[in-house]
């Protein structure tokens, strides 16, 4: 399993290579390895330190639902399976993160069924935080307003039919009727009280609250690169476009969101009249110090993982 997912790793960060290559040649090599050289890297273990609160946060939120769903793991079991998960951040929408709920089952016997539905509430919870924070600056700066409203409309009515079991049992009925879907309804039914009991009102709003924290963590760090390279745009500016862009990658369903995520945010900085050189290397800092440095620390987190637990084996994570 473990191999496997070693290639796909080196397959996305190859053609991320590719990527910020093309980046590179378009604001002209000489001007972005001066851009380099004006940056201060005794910033470097701030913005770390800020991703690492991002993740902290995110912890507190996975550790919570298992809470909810009462699955019985101590707290450091949790927190290296959590951390594990990390590496599947070049996955699309994050959904490789399914890897935590494996590794509960390998830990726990907890079905898999029952713990999935924690990444598609981490996600909803995510998305609606990043929406507030973008839906606030398509507003003042009057720019990305549909896109982000469509992606806000979209998650509320899954919200809705999710919290309504007089809307969801039926669907849920409808799609037992399918030859296939049949032989996992029960499955279904599981996942689906699970998303219900982790999406009601209250820890809804705690853990949107919990994740507009998380995430303001990162719209600092993207701030902070700004102000090194004297880009004066505002914390709320820095904010807006860092959410933005995170949503337009999230739901373009590529991995990491690449390509979509770094284009959004250097074309936002070159709408603001800023040189090509700075947009490119200030979105490259900043894709370094969340996204790739997570897949770091998941890389680093799997190898303890193993050592204490033993290898990731495909026939655990196949049921």
């Amino acid at each position: 399993m473990l191999s496997n997912l070693k290639k796909k790793i080196l397959i996305v960060t190859a053609a991320a290579g590719l990527l910020y290559l093309g980046f590179i040649i378009y604001a002209d090599f000489g001007q972005v390895a001066d851009a380099f050289k004006k940056f201060n890297w005794i910033w470097l273990p701030l913005l770390l330190l800020l991703s690492l609160l991002n993740y902290l946060c995110r912890f507190f939120k996975w550790d919570y639902y298992l809470s909810i769903l009462k699955v019985q793991i101590k707290k450091i079991d949790s927190f290296s399976i959590f951390m594990s998960a990390l590496i599947m951040s070049v996955t699309p929408g994050k959904m490789g993160e399914l890897l935590k709920s494996y590794l509960v089952k390998q830990i726990t016997g907890t079905q898999i069924s029952k713990t999935a539905p924690i990444i598609f509430a981490e996600r909803i919870t995510d998305f609606v935080s990043l929406i507030i924070i973008a839906l606030i600056g398509a507003y003042i700066y009057n720019y990305g307003r549909s896109i982000v409203i469509a992606v806000g409309i979209f998650f509320l009515l899954v919200l809705i039919i999710i919290s309504n079991k007089g809307i969801a049992l039926p669907l849920i009925k409808l799609l037992g009727k399918n030859n296939f879907l049949k032989k996992h309804l029960i499955s279904i039914q599981n996942a689906y009280e699970s998303s219900y009991q982790m999406l009601r009102p209250l820890p809804l709003l705690y853990m949107t609250i919990l994740s507009f924290i998380s995430w303001s963590f990162e719209c600092l760090g993207y701030h902070l690169i700004l102000i090194n390279f004297n880009i004066d745009v505002g914390f709320l500016w820095a904010s807006f476009s860092y959410a933005f862009a995170t949503i337009v990658g999230a739901i373009s369903m590529l991995p990491g969101g690449l390509g979509i995520t770094e284009g959004s945010l250097t074309f936002l900085l070159l709408e603001q009249n800023y040189p090509k050189d700075l947009a490119v290397v200030s979105t490259f800092l900043v894709r370094v110090v969340t996204l790739w440095f997570a897949v770091l620390v998941g890389i680093i987190s799997v190898t303890f993982y193993q050592n204490r637990f033993g290898k990731i084996k495909t026939e655990t994570i196949s049921n």
